[in-house]
């Protein structure tokens, strides 16, 4: 899929050269790990004003290193909270939960909650599973301390963006497979699920940000040396959506992940999962957190924000 410029929304044209600069940044190796480890060092402990914010170690339980999670709560709340699990996105390669603090506010002031964020291991150094025992380490350990934290204990919410939002969903699967703990309903968003890359939108596609040549290097990295590729390495692998929880998520038009988004969602809403789902019409991959004030953005979080409000009331009353 060939994006010009003149497919992109009219209110985010102007990044449209800035995006390409970046979407051409990931077709070197190096650069991965150079944005990995700068970008750690640069936003690693920054809080969020307005919340209470903390950081933690915690064990992991596949003899991988402790584990650095970040949490997030409101400043003053009634009664226990609903506990979300968020993932950050960056291509499975990069990235810190620091990077998505306004997002990480806005589901709080939208609705008090507590936020749990782990900086996961990274495939330019660990490959699958390491990433994924992060986050599903972290679940459990969200299940064993939520009343410690103030949290609700009787389910609780995963979320994620991008590389994320495929681990927000794998992390989902395993949990209603093996009965760990109870996902009150999940929020993979535009996410990075499906390595076999063969979708129209994702072939040729050379949009913003994030583009075929940068999708095909990431893959490769997060499952290097992995033999046999399951669901829990590449979500959309899954063959029964059954047991999987209610759903929130979005896409743009433009950004490779369209079509298996759109997948995911067909397959949820076949197995008569409730999905409240969006696609932005000329947007790139990842334009709410690049270009946050663009019209076509506010309404995107808009649209996550009240279907998150609505969910978070509908199923935890």
């Amino acid at each position: 899929m060939k994006v010009t410029r003149d497919m992109v929304d009219e209110d985010l044209r102007g990044s449209y050269a800035v995006g390409r600069m970046i979407a051409s940044f990931f077709h070197t190796g190096w650069f991965s790990l150079l944005v990995f480890r700068f970008s750690a060092d640069i936003l690693r402990g920054k809080n969020i004003r307005g919340l209470v914010c903390r950081e933690q170690h915690i064990p992991s339980r596949n003899g991988g290193p402790p584990i650095r999670v970040r949490i997030y709560q409101p400043t003053a709340a009634v009664g226990s909270l609903p506990v979300m699990l968020y993932l950050h996105g960056g291509g499975y390669v990069y990235g810190v939960p620091e990077q998505f603090g306004s997002i990480i506010r806005d589901f709080i002031e939208t609705e008090p909650c507590i936020i749990v964020a782990p900086d996961y291991r990274k495939a330019v150094e660990s490959p699958y599973p390491a990433a994924f025992n992060d986050c599903y380490d972290t679940l459990l350990w969200i299940r064993d301390n939520a009343a410690s934290l103030g949290g609700r204990t009787d389910g609780f919410i995963v979320s994620g963006h991008s590389a994320g939002g495929g681990l927000a969903a794998a992390v989902s699967l395993r949990a209603t497979d093996d009965d760990d703990a109870r996902i009150a309903f999940q929020m993979p968003l535009y996410p990075m699920i499906d390595d076999r890359q063969n979708c129209a939108s994702v072939l040729e596609n050379d949009a913003p940000v994030w583009d075929e040549e940068a999708n095909r290097l990431a893959w490769s990295r997060y499952l290097d040396g992995v033999e046999t590729i399951t669901a829990y390495a590449a979500a959309s692998r899954c063959t029964d959506y059954t047991k999987l929880p209610p759903t929130i998520t979005f896409v743009g038009s433009l950004e490779p992940f369209r079509d298996e988004t759109k997948i995911y969602v067909e397959n949820l809403r076949r197995a008569n999962v409730p999905v409240e789902f969006e696609i932005f019409d000329g947007a790139f991959h990842g334009f709410d957190v690049m270009v946050p004030d663009a019209p076509i953005s506010r309404r995107a979080n808009q649209f996550l924000m009240e279907n998150f409000q609505k969910f978070a009331r509908r199923y935890f009353p």
